[in-house]
Parts: structure tokens; C-alpha cells; sequence
């Protein structure tokens, strides 16, 4: 490993202060300076634990890049875009980097409050004024600072299923209108529950404070000051854009490729909250950016970078990391989450969506950091990079490598699944129309809109209007009814359940897996029975 560096504090004191300590980075050298390693941990050794990771976890494709004292040190890069395609990963390729859009979405807003077109404190409703939560009072004094900082009081990943799974028909202005419908779990900002849906409404506040719509904003406050040659936002040409990883998931233990992009690419309504796309090359040039605010002293002021850095809500801390990384605080920014790392300060995001997971890891007092994207089944494979990469730049880890991490993980799933806490549903039978007799019909919720449940086929089918992936056959296990879902990419079984409501029956759902992806949110949704089933079916 690295060796730590002398003179460096090992870590400003971690809170609220956190935003004070925004990095002081020098100017980064012309030069690639020399890389200090110990014998057997230079690049060499990142790059084979890049690719045991990779063998360990048979993924499709994979580009990682590192910086070191504000300077791109080291791009890797394997596997294919598609897997049989022959056409490889190159740092120029194009990956869904997900939720590490978030940062991008709040430095297009942070360049609006320098450009004096909107403030951190504004109520949402002065630039939205459809805009309605569940709790009028919400309404009224939520601001433009709690679109991106998890405090809303709704549910983790509340309304998510207008967002994927994709593609489906669900609008902004859906969004809008829905969130009015999704019921809080707690007050308003009294703690974190992690949201997607309202920064797609921050996005909408963006376009209304801009002038343009969001995805031309960030093209022009963030895309082209900072060169982002390749990055992507929005409707574009497949073939001429050109060299874009797919996504691919996990059938039968094997990936294969699947939701594969059209000629067209449509523009997405989830795009503010995870839609964008960049290579390697241009998230390393993102990164130190964000490292060493000379590179573009032009692009953000001092102030807005502090207050995108500054801990605005405070996060749980995993017994994992503090575990493995001997951390003790974690909070939410504006766009990033906020740590200390075995004395140092981290500043991060993750990406996770369909077949697609990344990781942007800065340690702004080392002016270092580092980026992963893969186009498959990468949950494992991201953590474990993640704690190997940080440890190599902090000169932290002594013995541990790749393996040590993946045994530990596979360890503590084994656990998991000893613990019995996902239930066993592998013996069921397809429902019977008569047996569900009372379950039989139209249902209308008001967020997510109508679904079927009517015999199709001989069987017993719920089925989505609005998101036609969420299509299944209702099943009878000894645990209760779930819907297995026609989709292989939807991997989230569902309870079915009836009910008595106060005005009638009431038809609720619920994740089979209580581990299961927080966006399949079934347990926000609330049927009532609006009809019979339509003639000849669903």
C-alpha cells in the first residue's frame, strides 16, 4: 500500500463543521508526479485486484480510474460493452453513472444561485407553484436546499415505481402531481430517508429558475464549462454517440444483456435523480474539478462549493464501515455523502440502476480519488473496490486485498440467508380465478395509477397500466399470495394482500424480500376497487 503521508492533517473533526473544511488543494503539476508505493502495491497491484474483482464476480465490463495529488494516475479498463459483442470497454465509454448524477444536478443549481436566479432558501413553491406534499404545511415551507438532502419525511425511496422499472409512461408532471399522494413515515426534517423523486423535482425547479429545460441546463452549466466532452443528458443518436457500455443482469447464474438502448435514446423522466451518462475520462475530469477548485475557478464560487460539500443531514453509520473504515459520522450535502474514512475526509456517491453500478470516491486532504463504473450485477464488486481503492490511497489495509473483502461479504450473505430473514416462496402454484373471487377487477391508486387483477390465460394476472414491466402471475405459496413477475429484470417478488379498508376493500402490496432494491416501494401503494375486469381480460 501507499505509504501515509506526513504533514497532512488526518482529518478535520467531523460534524456540521465538515462544511468548513472544503479542500485547499495546490495547483496540480503539468507533470504526472511519481507514485510512492511500497514493493507488490503500485499500479500493478491495482490493476490485478481491478481484475480478480472482475474474474471473481464474471462481470461484462468494467473502467476504473484513479487520481493522485489532483493528477489522472491510472485508467483500467476490461470486458465488453456487450458481453459476445467483441467491442471492448475504452475509458471513453458511456456508462449510466446513476445516482452519481445527484452531484450534477445540485452544481447546476448552485450555479443558478451564483448566477442570482435562485436561493438555497427559496420555497419550492415559488418556482413550482403546482408543487403539493402530502402535509400542506410541508408544502408550504419545504425549500430548494431539502429537494436534495433526504429530509422530506416520505419513505426511503418513496413513489420510486414512477421512476423504474423503465420504461414506462410516468411524467414529470406525474411526479409532481404524485407526491402530494405519498404519506409521510416521519416529520418534516427530522431525519434521512434516501429520495429520487424530488430531485427529479429539483430538476423541474432548475428549468423553471433557467429558463431552459433541465437537461440543456446541465449541458450548459456543467457539461461544457468543464469539458465533459462525451457525457450525455437526455435524447441522442445510439450509433452516433457511439461506444456505450449495456446494461446486463444476472439469468440463471450467467450475465446476459438486456434493456438494450434504441437507435433513439429517448430523453427519461428520471434523468435529474440518476440519467446521466459519461466516460472514465470525463468523470475523472468531474472529479478533479471538484478537487482542486483552480482547475475551474470560474465554473463555482467558493461559497457554493462549500455549501455542496456542508453536512446538511445526518446519516446512519453501517456496522460495516465502521468495521472496515473506522468511521464514526456520516451526512448528506447537497448531491454527496459526507465521511470520515480512517481519519480522513471522504466525500462520495454510488450509481445503482438497472445493470449498471458506479462509485466516485474523492479524499479532497490527499487531492485524490478515484472512479468505478460497471455494466452488470456489481453490488459486491463496487463495495469491495470501493474499501480496496481508499485504502490504497490512504496507505491504510497493510495485508487486505480484493479477496479478503469478497470473502468477507460472501460471509456475511451465507449469514443472511442462514438467518432465514428472506422467507422461503420456491413451492408455489399459479392462483385460481375462483379462489380469488373478491380479489377480481380494476384497481386505481392514486399516485401510481390502474392495475388489473383478472383471469388471463387460464391463470390469475396482475397487471400495471402505466409500467408495463410490473405484469405477473398471481401465485398461492404457504406464506400468502405474491406476483411473479413476467419481467426478469423486475427481481423484487410481491405480496398481494386484501384487506378491509373504512370504505371498502383495499388491495395493498409489499416486497417479498424485506432486503429487496428500497425503489420497488409496494408498500406505498393503497388499490381501491374502481370496476369490473375489462371484457376478454386484463
Amino acid at each position: 500500500m501507499r505509504p501515509r503521508r506526513s504533514g497532512l492533517a488526518p482529518g478535520a473533526v467531523f460534524g456540521l463543521a465538515l462544511a468548513a473544511a472544503i479542500g485547499q488543494a495546490p495547483a496540480a503539476s503539468a507533470a504526472e508526479p511519481a507514485v510512492a508505493s511500497a514493493p507488490g502495491r503500485d499500479h500493478a497491484w491495482v490493476r490485478e485486484q481491478v481484475d480478480a474483482v472482475v474474474e471473481r464476480y464474471d462481470l461484462p465490463g468494467i473502467a476504473v480510474g484513479l487520481v493522485e495529488d489532483g493528477e489522472a494516475t491510472l485508467v483500467h479498463t476490461s470486458g465488453e460493452l456487450v458481453l459476445g459483442s467483441g467491442d471492448p470497454v475504452t475509458p471513453r465509454s458511456l456508462f449510466k453513472i446513476a445516482s452519481n448524477s445527484k452531484a450534477m444536478t445540485a452544481a447546476v443549481l448552485a450555479r443558478l444561485v451564483d448566477a442570482g436566479r435562485l436561493a438555497w432558501d427559496d420555497p419550492v413553491i415559488r418556482h413550482l407553484p403546482q408543487f403539493r406534499m402530502h402535509d400542506p404545511w410541508v408544502t408550504e415551507n419545504m425549500q430548494v436546499r431539502d429537494l436534495l438532502i433526504h429530509n422530506s419525511g416520505l419513505p426511503q425511496g418513496a413513489g420510486d415505481l414512477m421512476l423504474w422499472p423503465g420504461p414506462n409512461d410516468f411524467t414529470r408532471e406525474d411526479i409532481i402531481n404524485g407526491l402530494a399522494h405519498l404519506k409521510p413515515e416521519r416529520s418534516f426534517r427530522s431525519g434521512y430517508a434516501y429520495d429520487n423523486l424530488l430531485y427529479v423535482v429539483a430538476g423541474e425547479v432548475a428549468a423553471a429558475a433557467g429558463g431552459a429545460s433541465y437537461e440543456e441546463l446541465v449541458r450548459r452549466e456543467v457539461f461544457e464549462p468543464l469539458g465533459l466532452e462525451r457525457c450525455q443528458v437526455g435524447a441522442f443518436d445510439r450509433d452516433a454517440v457511439g461506444d456505450i457500455a449495456q446494461p446486463h443482469m444476472r439469468l440463471d447464474g450467467v450475465h446476459v444483456a438486456y434493456a438494450l438502448d434504441p437507435p433513439r435514446v429517448p430523453e427519461i423522466t428520471s434523468a435529474a435523480a440518476g440519467g446521466i451518462r459519461c466516460g472514465l475520462e470525463d468523470m475523472l475530469a468531474w472529479a478533479r474539478a471538484w478537487l482542486d477548485p483552480d482547475r475551474a475557478p470560474d465554473w463555482l464560487s467558493a461559497q457554493q462549493r462549500k455549501a455542496m460539500w456542508t453536512a446538511h443531514t445526518p446519516l446512519p453509520v453501517p456496522a460495516r464501515q465502521h468495521d472496515w473504515s473506522r468511521t464514526r459520522l456520516r451526512a448528506y450535502g447537497y448531491g454527496w455523502r459526507l465521511a470520515d474514512v480512517h481519519g480522513q475526509w471522504s466525500v462520495s456517491h454510488t450509481g445503482t440502476v438497472g445493470g449498471m453500478y458506479s462509485v466516485l470516491h474523492l479524499l479532497p486532504d490527499r487531492d485524490s480519488g478515484f472512479m468505478v463504473m460497471i455494466n452488470g450485477s456489481g453490488d459486491a464488486a463496487r463495495t469491495v473496490l470501493d474499501q480496496v481503492l481508499v485504502e490504497y490511497l490512504l496507505g491504510e489495509g497493510g495485508d487486505r486485498d480484493a479477496m479478503h473483502y469478497a470473502d468477507a461479504l460472501a460471509a456475511s450473505a451465507a449469514d443472511r440467508t442462514a438467518s432465514g430473514r428472506a422467507p422461503d416462496v420456491s413451492v408455489r402454484e399459479p392462483a385460481t380465478a375462483a379462489d380469488m373471487a373478491g380479489w377480481l377487477g380494476t384497481w386505481r391508486d392514486p399516485w401510481f395509477g390502474e392495475v388489473t387483477v383478472c383471469e388471463a390465460g387460464g391463470r390469475v394476472e396482475f397487471a400495471s397500466a402505466r409500467s408495463p414491466r410490473l405484469s405477473g402471475v398471481v401465485m398461492d405459496t404457504r406464506l400468502g399470495r405474491l406476483v411473479d413477475w413476467h419481467a426478469d429484470s423486475v427481481d423484487a417478488e410481491a405480496w398481494l394482500r386484501l384487506e378491509q379498508g373504512s370504505e371498502g376493500p383495499v388491495l395493498r402490496m409489499a416486497k417479498v424480500d424485506p432486503d429487496a432494491d428500497f425503489s420497488y416501494d409496494y408498500e406505498d401503494l393503497e388499490f381501491t376497487r374502481t370496476g369490473e375486469c375489462p371484457v376478454g381480460g386484463r
